[in-house]
């Protein structure tokens, strides 16, 4: 029998499943941080710096105002808790998670191992582990090699060095021990991840159910599709059958959302038997392009009608909302997207563009407000600006009873 759910409904269930259910810590410590990672699973790392590195985020969306070196000391150590892989995308998993991703690790060697660069460098890629086994971890601008200084290779635009290592680290020969700044750390695995996590043998059909059974946890109610993302799983015969076995096994249970439908029919979609069903959600958040709340477009469309594009590579003339907006939680929906920029020079957190989406609640700007005074704080900012770019801008500045400034574009209503 297949129930049906609420948009609202499901709604809730997907938010409480990624802890915005629940209040936030009067103190955040690592308890707190690596139950939040638990509950995810997984977080996805991105290079755009202008208001805080996209991993820090979610931690703070959840959790509020927290000590990021906390997280550091998690993930970019010598012999870190959680490492980076290729999951979702590069991202932060548990290093006991390790081997439920090898066979990607092994498509990824099948896929590259053999190409015209690969066959080409193999002394290259030789040497390079032989350099690691020899010195321990090491930045690409500590490797001496006449590669660098050689033609530079193809893949990416980075030279052979980069692009072997980068090699190695998907194949799971290398793995990163830490970072200085952004720029990766590179050892060989066995120098970074427990013989646990490396001796661990799981069958790729096993490996697969257990990612399904993980995002079906991490997102409460979910379509195949969604559950395919989560760990960008190509394989979807291989997803479904993780799905059939997981109702077989009494975890997934069939239902239908109201509103979510696929070429004008409902969309099969799963609720997990563990899977909290909250009245309310009363959450404030910013959240990054790169949250698994809204990190699937579509997903974001059926749980939201949020329609969500990031604009970096767009033309400044072209945007319609800004060079990297976030979206604004408030309740248990996505009311608007703000564009953020830390402006550390100024000691200002900078609000460049402010817009709403449908079904803001009347005290969205004080709760926002409220939400960017904290988020000042969390990056060591004295203050708040906010420009004039955007239908929420006017109100949000009243609400902060803040110092108006000129949009960078010159962007204005």
């Amino acid at each position: 029998m297949t129930t049906t759910l609420r948009r609202a409904d499901a709604r809730r269930i997907a938010l409480a499943a990624q802890g915005f259910a629940r209040p936030r810590p009067e103190t955040v410590g690592t308890r707190q941080i690596t139950a939040t990672l638990r509950r995810m699973r997984i977080l996805q790392i991105d290079s755009v710096n202008v208001f805080s590195r996209s991993h820090y985020m979610p931690l703070f969306a959840r959790l509020g105002a927290y000590d990021t070196s906390l997280l550091d000391a998690l993930a970019f150590s010598r012999r870190p808790r959680w490492v980076e892989s290729w999951a979702h995308v590069a991202s932060l998993v548990s290093t006991e998670d390790w081997p439920l991703l090898q066979f990607r690790r092994d498509d990824l060697r099948r896929k590259y191992a053999g190409d015209a660069w690969a066959q080409a460098n193999q002394p290259l890629l030789q040497w390079l582990r032989d350099e690691l086994a020899e010195r321990g971890p090491l930045r690409p601008a500590q490797i001496d090699h006449d590669a660098r200084s050689g033609s530079r290779g193809s893949w990416w635009g980075w030279d052979d060095v980069k692009n072997g290592l980068e090699r190695l680290w998907l194949f799971g020969d290398v793995a990163i021990a830490g970072r200085r700044g952004f720029e990766r750390r590179y050892a060989l695995a066995s120098d970074v991840l427990p013989a646990s996590a490396l001796e661990t043998h799981v069958p790729r059909d096993e490996a697969i159910r257990e990612l399904v059974r993980r995002a079906s946890m991490a997102y409460g109610v979910a379509t195949a599709s969604d559950l395919a993302d989560y760990w960008r799983i190509r394989d979807r015969p291989a997803v479904m059958a993780a799905v059939h076995d997981l109702v077989d096994a009494g975890e997934l249970q069939p239902v239908h959302v109201e509103g979510w439908s696929v070429g004008g029919r409902p969309a099969k979609a799963w609720l997990h038997r563990d899977a909290a069903r909250p009245r309310r959600v009363d959450a404030t958040a910013l959240l990054t392009p790169f949250d698994p709340v809204v990190w699937f477009r579509d997903r974001a469309e059926r749980l939201f009608d949020f329609d969500y594009r990031i604009e970096i590579y767009t033309p400044a003339p072209q945007r319609r909302f800004g060079y990297y907006s976030l979206p604004v939680l408030v309740g248990d929906d996505v009311v608007g997207r703000l564009d953020l920029k830390a402006d550390r020079g100024a000691s200002a957190l900078r609000v460049q563009s402010a817009w709403w989406e449908h079904g803001a609640p009347p005290d969205a700007a004080e709760r926002v407000a409220a939400e960017l005074r904290t988020a000042a704080r969390w990056q060591g900012l004295e203050r708040v600006t906010v420009a004039r770019w955007g239908d929420a801008a006017d109100a949000i500045a009243g609400a902060l009873s803040a110092e108006r400034h000129e949009h960078p574009d010159g962007r204005s209503n």
